[in-house]
């Protein structure tokens, strides 16, 4: 009989959790981790993207190693970079940091990276940062004014949620659409197939 297959999500982020159950891949446990999300001095944003996730799979990991229940399970851990250059768009609190985020990306392309870390039921890493390139179009005052009243931006890196009314911004986008809502269920998938999970496991059936 083959042992039950589990899947740990080391993030609270309602994105990820959404994206993971369009792909069909249903996570047995959610488990937020609460790090030091500040860069390092200098730090490239792929690079920060990379240690983050790591240091959330690291902090999973430590956290159900000692249960017996959950010690051979997959955990999954991502987090999402915005960046102009080398420069770090991080998640905005503060209609004034909205703002400047919006009008920094305003006409001009900006990268989103997402760097995703699997630590397989054995207790290996296996790392992965996804890049994808967008151009947004040239933003008047109202529309920025105007998106930031709807509050979509609150908590998103960059000042942006492209699953939503910011959208629309979008001119051009080089690479994969889930990387910019927060997790590349291409390379996921690869991931988790690549270590045995079955990722068809939970698809329901005709």
């Amino acid at each position: 009989m083959a042992l039950e297959q589990k899947l740990i999500l080391a993030s609270g982020s309602p994105r990820r959790l959404d994206l993971l159950n369009q792909a069909g891949i249903k996570p047995s446990r959610l488990m937020p981790m609460d790090i030091d999300e500040t860069p390092k001095k200098s730090e490239h944003p792929r690079s920060l993207a990379r240690r983050l996730s790591t240091e959330k799979a690291e902090a999973a990991h430590a956290a159900v190693n000692g249960d017996p229940g959950w010690r051979h399970s997959y955990i999954l851990s991502a987090d999402t970079v915005v960046a102009v250059g080398r420069r770090i768009l991080e998640k905005t609190e503060y209609t004034e940091e909205a703002a400047s985020a919006l009008h920094l990306l305003s006409g001009r392309g900006h990268w989103v990276y997402t760097g995703i870390c699997l630590v397989t039921p054995g207790g290996q890493f296996r790392q992965k940062v996804v890049q994808t390139k967008v151009r947004f179009k040239r933003l008047s005052t109202r529309e920025i004014e105007n998106y930031i009243a709807s509050g979509e931006w609150r908590g998103k890196a960059g000042a942006y949620a492209i699953q939503g009314i910011a959208g629309s911004f979008v001119q051009k986008l080089v690479g994969s659409y889930t990387n910019v809502v927060g997790l590349p269920l291409y390379e996921v998938a690869a991931l988790l197939t690549g270590e045995g999970y079955d990722v068809a496991a939970a698809w329901p059936e005709a």
